[in-house]
């Protein structure tokens, strides 16, 4: 396969118009060919705006994974759809990157991990974060064992969402676990190199906002670690931004300011009983780093890190999760140790860009 590698837009909703569409150009790799979606005249705004030869309905994407169109999808419908289109399309022969969570059930994304290995496609859950350059410079401080042996984890995310979002619809899985937890839920993962073994949760959801009659505003979860570690993290649709998590080790302690959106600067803080360690990060285009690192898998046949096996670990941390929630009490989870982690190798410094059109 020649470069660049040709996507199919699958979902053209907030995130494929303010992040990835724009991201594509940066990347040098890659390139759009289609948008696939259930707003015609919309697609067609897109398609003319970033210069994409084909669009499609939902309805004609077998149709269009027939053609000698795109090499690759990306997955941004709502959850409960993911499994759909994404083993459709690795059936297709299609590689298949797909947004978090994976799937919404540990049934769908085993097919879809099973539908890749079957084609012989590469199937990534995008984890924007695993090359993002102050994400792996974190981890390189904890693995450099710079605050000695990490046993506290603890983050805070949220924000205000605004009204008719569909994150707020049971109907999609919405929700600030499954929307924004999973990302404390995946960097505690990686803190820790390893994987949690206990889960217990609360959620809480006031009555007069009419936001969350489908949904909790707010959640607060404790995972245990082997080694007697803890990660802690509460996360909400209805509180004044927050993005930050801190590490305790026995000889010092991390914070990262602005951890986890795509838009802020971050700072990364390393603090020991020697000295107090700040270094600042610029905005750098989390989705061009993450679509160049895969299309780079794609054109070298290199497995890529988040693979469908690292969507299913937090996946199935999501599901215990809430089963704790309607339990009341703490829950299990098993899942493998991870082959490996997000490395400094996998870092991608890209400009950002303004150009955009919001629909």
């Amino acid at each position: 396969m020649l470069t660049p590698v040709r996507y199919a837009v699958v979902g053209a909703g907030w995130i494929s118009q303010e992040a990835f569409l724009p991201a594509v150009p940066q990347t040098g790799n890659s390139r759009v060919t289609a948008i696939v979606s259930g707003n015609r005249e919309g697609a067609g705004q897109l398609a003319a705006f970033f210069g994409i030869d084909h669009i499609c309905d939902y309805r004609d994407f077998d149709t269009l994974l027939r053609q000698d169109v795109v090499d690759a999808v990306y997955v941004a419908v709502p959850n409960p759809m993911h499994h759909d289109f994404a083993v459709r399309a690795a059936n297709a022969r299609k590689h298949v990157m797909v947004e978090k969570p994976i799937a919404t059930s540990e049934k769908e994304a085993i097919a879809m991990i099973d539908a890749a290995a079957r084609n012989n496609v590469l199937l990534m859950t995008s984890y924007r974060l695993h090359n993002e350059p102050a994400t792996l410079a974190a981890l390189d401080v904890l693995r450099a064992g710079k605050i000695g042996e990490p046993l506290s984890f603890t983050a805070s995310f949220g924000f205000q969402s605004q009204t008719g979002n569909h994150r707020l619809k049971s109907e999609f899985w919405g929700g600030p676990l499954q929307d924004i937890g999973i990302y404390c839920i995946n960097v505690a993962r990686h803190v820790f190199e390893a994987e949690p073994v206990e889960v217990f949760a609360m959620t809480a959801r006031p009555p007069n906002d009419q936001r969350f009659t489908e949904i909790d505003a707010s959640i607060a979860v404790t995972l245990r670690f082997p080694q007697n570690r803890l990660a802690q993290f509460f996360c909400s649709f209805g509180v004044f931004d927050v993005d930050t998590y801190r590490v305790a080790g026995t000889e010092g302690e991390l914070i990262m300011e602005n951890g986890f959106r795509f838009d802020t600067p971050s700072r990364l803080i390393v603090k020991t009983t020697r000295n107090i360690d700040t270094i600042s990060y610029d905005i750098h285009d989390q989705f061009a780093g993450q679509i160049q690192y895969f299309s780079q898998c794609i054109l070298t046949g290199t497995r890529p890190e988040p693979d469908g096996e690292e969507g299913l670990a937090d996946l199935k941390v999501l599901v215990a999760i809430e089963q704790s929630l309607r339990a009341g009490a703490p829950q299990p989870v098993s899942n493998p140790p991870r082959p490996g982690h997000p490395a400094l190798s996998m870092v991608r410094r890209l400009p950002t860009t303004t150009r955009r059109l919001l629909l």
